[in-house]
C-alpha cells in the first residue's frame, strides 16, 4: 500500500512541495549570508579609509628633551573637525551600552562633558571607561609624567611612555579606539584662581561631572569646594592606597564615609567651609593595613632639603603602597555613577555599608542593658561607639559567633569575653543566647570554658588573634 501511495499525484505534490521549501530556505539564507559578508567588507573598509587620515603618533623623547609647547601639543585638543566616521562605526562599538540605555539616553551620554582632574590609577580608569561607554567631551587635567612605579595601576600606560604626560599617553590610546571624541588634553596642575576656574567649563556651557581624582589633600578640598560653591556636580576618590579588599569598596556620600584616613582629613576640612555632604564618593570600608608610607633611603637625608622631592612644596614626598587593582575599582566606580547619571538613568539608592542599623542599634542595645546587670545598673551609655559595635559584629567577628564553628547566629548578642576586664573592642565578643548564658554561668570568664572543655580549644587561638588585631586599629585610630 505503501509502494502505490508513493506513486500517486498526491505524493508527488507533496515531495515537491518538500523540495521548494527547502530550496526557498536555502535560497534565503544564502542571500543573508551574502548581504551580512557585504556589510562587514563595507564596514571595514570605511573603518580603513577613516584611519587612514589618522596623523602618526608623535616621536616619543625623553622628557628632559621636551619643552614646554611640547608637553602641551598645541592647545592639546585633537583635531576631529576634518575626519568623518560613518555613524555606523560608532553606533557597533557603542551597541551594547544602545541596547542597555536606549536611544534618547545614550544621546544624552555622547553629548556628556566631563573633566577629568588627576590622570594617575583612578583617573586613567575612570576616563577610559567614559570613553569607552560614549561620552564624547572630556577634558584630562593633569600636570605629572608616567613613571615605572606608576606602570602598576595605569590604565593605558606602557614602558615607552615613562617619561610622557600622563594626559598626553590617555589623549594617544583615546585617539586609538575613538578618535571622533572631543578630548582636550591639559598637562596642568589645576589650581583656583590661577585659571583653574576655566577648565571646569567647556566654552561657554557648564560641564556635566568633574571628577576628583587628585591625592594632595591641599588642591583635593580646593577643587570640591570650589565644585561645591559652584553648583558643579563632583564626583571624588577616596584612599585607595594600603587597601586590599575589594568587597569593601562603597559609594556614598562624604558625610557617610568611615574607615578611610584620606576621607577623614577632607570630611573635617570642607565642615570649615560649612560643607558637610552633597558630594558623592567612592571609598573602602577596610581597615587600614599595616602597610605605611614607605621611608625615604638615607642617602636621600643626608643630601638635605628633602622636601625638594616633591613636585610642589605641599606635596607628600614619601610613597603610599597600592595594590594595582584597587585604584582601577576606584575608577569604574566613579565610571559607572556618571554614565548612569548622565543618561537619566541614576543609581537610585547606594547601598550604604551593609545597610544593617537596626540590627547593631540591638546590638548596642542588648550590650547595654547586659552592662547594667553586670555592674549593678546606672550605665547610660557604652563606651564603644556606634561604629565600634559595627566593627565588632561585621569585621572582627565576620557576622558569626566568635565560638567554632563559627555558626551564623538568627538572634546574634555582644558580650565581654572577660567580665573581669573593661568593655573595650577587644574585649568584646559575638555569642549565641545559648553561649552568652554559659558564659554568665561561669563567672563570665570565657576561658573557663575552653578550659573545661564545654567550648573546643581552638577558641582561645580564635580569639586572642581578634583581640591583637583590634588593638592594633585601636592604635591607628589614635
Amino acid at each position: 500500500m505503501s509502494s502505490n501511495w508513493l506513486k500517486s499525484d498526491n505524493a508527488k505534490l507533496a515531495v515537491t512541495a518538500v523540495t521548494a521549501s527547502a530550496l526557498t530556505l536555502l535560497s534565503v539564507t544564502a542571500y543573508q549570508s551574502a548581504m551580512k559578508q557585504r556589510r562587514r567588507e563595507l564596514l571595514q573598509k570605511e573603518v580603513k579609509d577613516a584611519l587612514a587620515t589618522t596623523p602618526p603618533e608623535p616621536e616619543l623623547r625623553s622628557i628632559d628633551q621636551l619643552s614646554g609647547p611640547d608637553l602641551v601639543f598645541g592647545d592639546s585638543r585633537l583635531d576631529v573637525t576634518n575626519r568623518r566616521y560613518d555613524e555606523t562605526i560608532v553606533k557597533e562599538m557603542l551597541a551594547r551600552n544602545y541596547a542597555f540605555f536606549g536611544e534618547e539616553a545614550m544621546k544624552k551620554v555622547r553629548g556628556g562633558r566631563v573633566v577629568v582632574v588627576g590622570c594617575g590609577g583612578v583617573g586613567s580608569w575612570a576616563a577610559v571607561m567614559l570613553m569607552r561607554s560614549g561620552v564624547s567631551h572630556i577634558r584630562l587635567v593633569d600636570f605629572d609624567m608616567v613613571t615605572l612605579s606608576s606602570l602598576n595601576r595605569h590604565a593605558v600606560a606602557t614602558l615607552a611612555d615613562v617619561g610622557v604626560p600622563k594626559v598626553t599617553v590617555c589623549k594617544r590610546f583615546f585617539e586609538r579606539v575613538a578618535p571622533w571624541i572631543e578630548l582636550d588634553a591639559r598637562v596642568e596642575l589645576w589650581k583656583e584662581g590661577s585659571g583653574g576656574e576655566d577648565l571646569l567649563r567647556w566654552g561657554d556651557s557648564p560641564v556635566d561631572w568633574v571628577i576628583d581624582a587628585i591625592d594632595n589633600l591641599t588642591t583635593k578640598v580646593q577643587l570640591l569646594r570650589y565644585c561645591k560653591l559652584q553648583n558643579i556636580k563632583v564626583f571624588a576618590s577616596m584612599g585607595a592606597g594600603t587597601k586590599s579588599d575589594p568587597t569593601r569598596i562603597q559609594i556614598s556620600d562624604i558625610s557617610n564615609t568611615f574607615e578611610d584616613p584620606l576621607a577623614r582629613s577632607v570630611r573635617r576640612r570642607l565642615r570649615v567651609e560649612n560643607i558637610e555632604s552633597g558630594i558623592p564618593v567612592v571609598y573602602s570600608t577596610e581597615k587600614p593595613s599595616d602597610v605605611k608610607l614607605l621611608p625615604l633611603p638615607q642617602e636621600e637625608y643626608e643630601k638635605g632639603n628633602v622636601h625638594e622631592l616633591g613636585a610642589f612644596d605641599d606635596f607628600r614626598v614619601r610613597i603610599l603602597p597600592v595594590l594595582g587593582p584597587l585604584p582601577a575599582l576606584f575608577g569604574l566606580h566613579i565610571a559607572t555613577y556618571i554614565v548612569c547619571d548622565i543618561a537619566g538613568k541614576p543609581i537610585p539608592n547606594p547601598l550604604p555599608v551593609k545597610n544593617r542599623g537596626k540590627l547593631y542599634e540591638k546590638l548596642a542595645r542588648d550590650l547595654l542593658n547586659r552592662e547594667n546587670q553586670l555592674n549593678g545598673g546606672g550605665i547610660a551609655k557604652l563606651p564603644i561607639s556606634d561604629q565600634d559595635v559595627a566593627y565588632i559584629f561585621e569585621d572582627l567577628h565576620r557576622g558569626r559567633s566568635t565560638i567554632p564553628p563559627h555558626a551564623v547566629l538568627a538572634r546574634p548578642q555582644l558580650s565581654r569575653w572577660n567580665a573581669k576586664e573593661p568593655l573595650t573592642t577587644s574585649n568584646c565578643v559575638v555569642l549565641s543566647h545559648q553561649e552568652v548564658q554559659a558564659l554568665v554561668d561561669h563567672g563570665g570568664v570565657g576561658e573557663e570554658l575552653v578550659r573545661k572543655g564545654i567550648w573546643p580549644s581552638e577558641t582561645l587561638e580564635v580569639v586572642h588573634a581578634r583581640q591583637r588585631e583590634a588593638t592594633r586599629v585601636a592604635q591607628w585610630e589614635l
